[in-house]
């Protein structure tokens, strides 16, 4: 069924009435291939799940696409809430800086991004700097030092949200009437309405002074066309309308799926077929009325990018087709990561309050910690808490799940601990009773785990009590060795305490460490074999990284979770390491 359907979608492509079999041989081989090209790229965009790498494969796609050697995105959400960043391929940071200089009413970003949603060119092709009238002597002189000749820019949108069923608005891109049969007429992206299909609707024309290209330009080759002019139809496809996909009223079926397709390239309408690279002459002017239909918002700026050739030249009418194609999915894509990474801002914010700014000073005591965030937003916290009398304490643990919900209740606990700690430091097992007791309470279904130490004022020992927690590790020049904890089980989960503490009496130049389990569980080994590697990395350490608890924490997280493949960085849970070393 899938092989007659997508013989019916091609057949109009095939047996175009005005070409020989041989063009239209040829028309359907360019059209595979720009499918093919945009399949592949689409899906390597897709893979990308950091700001910085999408931008980067943007750029690297484009130049693919419109032969370029170079180029920069400008991402500068319209909504301004960030975050605002620049990304060079090919260019360094030192080019990007004198790029920055040019005045912003002069660059091709700045046409784009500075423009009216309703005014906004869809793409701006600079094909000849030097010739270009009235360009601002800052930006020839830059593109003069950085040598580049030409310059070709399209924005970053993201699609409105589509409209409640029953409007009339568009149900998805690339849906199409499911046949020849008059239908109303569809909203177009950029504003107005597309014409009614009629006998000659599906044929295409070549306008006055529009050449046909059949093939992509490579770098350096001149195009046609005039220097300095902008496609300045809201929301067009560039090189015209031809590849547009046709939006359905609301009772249309949806689209029919062919294997490789891409939204947005349609082979062939209800009325004719529909050639990629074939210019379409431009649609009337739109009616007056609200510049985006009727019930479809206009498309949110998330920046724009730009491609520089080294010497005069443009993309050719299938160059810009395609390339905006691309540019569209480009966005979407664009605009999920940008939510994802505000929210993940936004935990962090969280967490960063809820969790010491900087360590206290503690007299007697040198302290370091490290702590690694996953990806979700884990619950994991530590503390360091100087005591009434000179008295130290220490805390470690974590809340179970992940993300706002597991923040919110890592701060709930570590406050609960810090006010139980002042009262009754002393006695670990006793501020660890008030927390379980509190966790019943405010969080009766949530698991945590906790570790408390005390370290008493004048004295070289730490007495340590832990619930459902990792043991600590003594390490120094004669021993490496785990304290002996009794077994308890974690927070929330206790019928009665049966675990009690225990001393620990470091040896002076001996440092403790305390963890959480995150960082047995990053290494993607079994929790024995993870504790033996901690006790490997902690026992192999130099003599002068073991005297100073700051190298020790990065020399343990190094032999553990190296940098590469291996790091751990991907795992969801966090990880916290605190090194403390009595000094006196």
């Amino acid at each position: 069924m899938a092989g007659i359907e997508l013989q019916r979608l091609l057949r109009p492509a095939i047996a175009h009435p005005a070409e020989s079999p041989a063009a239209s041989y040829d028309r359907l081989s360019a059209w595979a291939d720009d499918l093919t090209a945009l399949h592949e790229l689409t899906g390597r965009l897709a893979r990308t799940t950091e700001l910085a790498q999408a931008l980067h494969e943007i750029l690297r796609a484009g130049a693919e696409l419109v032969g370029a050697r170079r180029g920069f995105a400008v991402l500068q959400p319209a909504d301004g809430r960030g975050p605002d960043a620049r990304v060079g391929y090919g260019i360094g940071a030192a080019d990007l800086g004198a790029m920055e200089t040019v005045p912003r009413a002069s660059t091709s970003y700045g046409r784009i991004l500075d423009a009216p949603a309703a005014t906004r060119p869809a793409d701006v092709c600079r094909p000849d700097l030097a010739a270009e009238p009235g360009l601002h002597p800052r930006h020839l002189d830059v593109a003069m030092r950085l040598g580049y000749a030409a310059g070709y820019a399209v924005p970053l949108t993201a699609t409105a949200p589509a409209a409640a069923p029953g409007t009339g608005a568009p149900t998805g891109p690339g849906t199409a009437p499911a046949g020849p049969a008059a239908a109303p007429p569809a909203a177009r992206p950029g504003g107005g309405t597309w014409p009614a299909a009629g006998p000659q609707a599906g044929q295409e024309r070549p306008g006055p002074g529009q050449p046909h290209h059949g093939g992509m330009a490579q770098p350096g080759q001149a195009g046609t066309g005039h220097p300095g002019h902008h496609h300045t139809t809201p929301g067009a496809v560039p090189g015209g309308p031809a590849a547009m996909p046709v939006p359905a009223p609301a009772h249309a079926p949806g689209p029919v799926h062919v294997p490789g397709h891409v939204p947005g390239l349609v082979p062939g309408g209800p009325s004719g077929p529909v050639h990629p690279e074939t210019p379409r002459p431009a649609p009337p002017a739109p009616p007056a009325g609200p510049a985006h239909g009727s019930g479809a918002p206009p498309p949110a700026i998330l920046g724009a990018v730009e491609w520089l050739y080294d010497v005069p030249a443009r993309p050719t009418d299938r160059q810009r087709r395609i390339a905006g194609l691309y540019a569209r999915h480009a966005g979407d894509h664009l605009a999920r990561l940008l939510d994802l990474s505000r929210a993940r801002t936004a935990v962090e914010g969280v967490r960063a309050a809820l969790l010491p700014a900087r360590l206290p000073r503690v007299p007697g005591a040198r302290v370091a910690v490290r702590h690694r965030t996953g990806p979700l937003g884990g619950g994991d916290f530590y503390d360091v808490l100087p005591l009434p009398d000179g008295a130290l304490g220490l805390a470690v643990g974590s809340a179970g799940g992940g993300g706002p919900a597991a923040v919110a209740a890592m701060g709930q606990l570590r406050a609960g601990l810090r006010a139980y700690a002042v009262m009754e430091g002393e006695d670990p097992v006793a501020v660890l009773s008030d927390l379980e007791l509190l966790m019943r309470l405010t969080e009766p279904g949530r698991r945590a785990t906790a570790l408390f130490a005390y370290a008493p004022p004048g004295r070289r020992s730490i007495v340590v009590a832990g619930a459902g927690h990792c043991p600590p590790l003594v390490t120094g020049p004669w021993r490496t060795e785990y304290a002996e904890t009794t077994l308890s089980a974690p927070l929330g989960m206790l019928t009665c305490w049966e675990a009690p503490s225990v001393t620990i009496d470091p040896a002076p130049g001996e440092t403790v460490l305390l963890y959480t389990d995150g960082l047995l569980h990053r290494t993607g080994r079994p929790t024995d074999q993870a504790m033996a590697r901690l006790h490997q990395a902690a026992a192999t350490a130099p003599a002068p990284v073991r005297d100073d608890p700051e190298a020790l924490t990065d020399h343990v997280l190094a032999r553990l979770l190296p940098p590469g493949p291996d790091d751990g960085a991907g795992h969801p849970e966090d990880v916290v390491l605190l090194a403390v070393q009595l000094t006196g």
